[in-house]
């Protein structure tokens, strides 16, 4: 195989991303996009020189020059689209979360073995390059034994309205950007076993919109003695802050993802784009330049098609997927009842989504 050969579902801000990302990878040539609405996937085609352009999913996984579908659909679609792909004999490569049950999670799993297919999960900022270096510098010894690891990514809200619909996402700020934070500290830490998970969340911003939480925290401890805090947010102001601390016995580390590779740009009028989820660009803002590379996509993208020409081992599984995904239960259920959940655990109902005992507090 000398290439491998790309289908991107999806035609929004995520696959945006993953089609730039492919762009940096000569090992990949995308050869189709599928999305429901017609003119926004013909967009997106025209847009990065894709030679096919589909509504229907079932139609991309009937192609036989199709190697990998890249998945970025809402939360509630994952299951349909990957066990479909999985029974196509394509590959997959899914953004996060896993999905928007256990259940549905088990069944992709258990679709992907059965067929033989390779189920990706993209986490981007255990690819960022930033990112990478901090956990080389622990791997090092360059900060002592890490004892602590903190991650907090908060912006003021999603691009699109089924975020906010938590039967669709299944949660809120905690379920769309805590499972970044959450597989963070899992991968910082080299993936030992969770001890116990503590959370709490609150709706403060987003009222109107949706019953989900706009701001939480959870702590993560871990069987080796290490602790992690991620904090996420949909009401804070002023554009994406992605950022994470490390702190060992030795030393610490402090990574800013996206400031500090900013440019600092003052504009009376303002401009076109500032950073993801900036809610203006008068005045002083942090300009973003190559944003994918930072986020850590092109390099995801490059590792996970050597993955499928099986000249790497994959770093993110569809398993570290649900694991993330049963932490999320475990921090949701903290939260309703003000308790620290223990392992071992098991969700009384993996059938439901994760934010279900938080709603009936």
């Amino acid at each position: 195989m000398d290439k491998v050969k790309v289908g991107i579902i999806g035609s929004a801000f995520v696959s945006n991303l993953h089609a730039e990302a492919f762009q940096e990878v000569p090992q990949a040539e995308i050869v189709a996009a599928c999305s429901p609405n017609k003119d926004h996937v013909e967009e997106f085609a025209r847009k990065w020189k894709i030679p096919s352009a589909l509504t229907d999913y079932r139609k991309l996984m009937d192609r036989k020059d199709v190697d990998v579908v890249a998945v970025g659909v809402p939360n509630d679609l994952h299951r349909e689209i990957v066990v479909a792909a999985a029974e196509a004999g394509k590959h997959i490569i899914l953004d996060k979360p896993m999905a928007h049950t256990l259940e549905d999670a088990d069944a992709m799993l258990a679709a992907c073995q059965k067929h033989k297919a390779k189920l990706m999960y993209a986490e981007t900022i255990c690819f960022s390059p930033k990112y990478v270096r901090a956990k080389q510098l622990v791997a090092e010894n360059a900060i002592g034994d890490l004892y602590m690891a903190k991650q907090g990514e908060k912006h003021s809200g999603p691009h699109s309205d089924w975020f906010y619909d938590v039967n669709r996402s299944g949660g809120g700020a905690l379920m769309d950007m805590g499972c970044h934070g959450i597989e963070w500290a899992r991968w910082i830490y080299g993936k030992p076993k969770i001890k116990s998970v503590t959370a709490h969340c609150q709706l403060v911003y987003h009222k109107g919109r949706t019953r989900g939480d706009d701001n939480s925290v959870v702590i993560l401890e871990f069987e080796n003695g290490g602790i992690a805090v991620i904090e996420d947010s949909w009401a804070r102001h002023g554009g994406m802050d992605d950022r994470c601390e490390l702190y060992g016995t030795g030393g610490v580390i402090h990574c800013d993802l996206l400031r500090g590779s900013a440019m600092e740009t003052y504009s009376s009028k303002g401009y076109g784009y500032a950073v993801e989820k900036a809610g203006g660009t008068k005045g002083w803002t942090f300009t973003v330049f190559e944003e994918a590379y930072l986020y850590g996509f092109p390099h995801e993208m490059r590792h996970f098609i050597r993955c499928v020409l099986g000249e790497e081992e994959l770093m993110e599984t569809g398993e570290d997927g649900r694991a993330t995904l049963e932490i999320i239960y475990a921090a949701y259920e903290s939260a309703a009842t003000g308790k620290r959940i223990s392992w071992p655990y098991k969700p009384q109902n993996p059938g439901q989504v994760p934010i279900t005992p938080w709603l009936n507090r």
